[in-house]
């Protein structure tokens, strides 16, 4: 079993910057890809970004290239997400999730978190 847990989310103007972090439990953090995805009102949840196991690759939503960053630090059991340059359809609750097999660009996680809001508006 995998508890997620998101912080970092808030109000910031467009243009401005957030990361968000997200602690996960347990012992086998390693064994995970870990992803964020998010859900705007009226909106199905979507894929926005995604890093496989230590070393391996990551992937991006196209609409949140070059201006967002996942990295993970396993000796902490966390996943970030460095978002930059942000916009009011950035506007969402985003939800930190862990899945066993890559790759990770779809719903299909094994764990989700409770999600954390973000809103962009000046």
């Amino acid at each position: 079993q995998v508890q997620l847990v998101e912080s970092g989310g808030g109000l910031v103007q467009p243009g401005g910057s957030l990361r968000l972090s997200c602690v996960a439990s347990g012992r086998t953090f390693t064994s995970y890809a870990m992803g964020w995805f998010r859900q705007a009102p009226g909106k199905e949840r979507e894929f926005v970004a995604s890093v496989s196991r230590p070393g391996g690759p990551t992937a991006y939503l196209n609409s949140v290239k070059g201006r967002f960053i996942i990295s993970r630090d396993n000796a902490k059991n966390s996943v970030y997400l460095q978002m930059n340059s942000l916009k009011p359809e950035d506007t969402a609750i985003y939800y930190c999730a862990a899945k066993s097999t890559w790759p990770f660009i779809t719903s299909s996680a094994d764990y989700w978190g409770k999600g954390t809001q973000v809103t962009v508006s000046s």
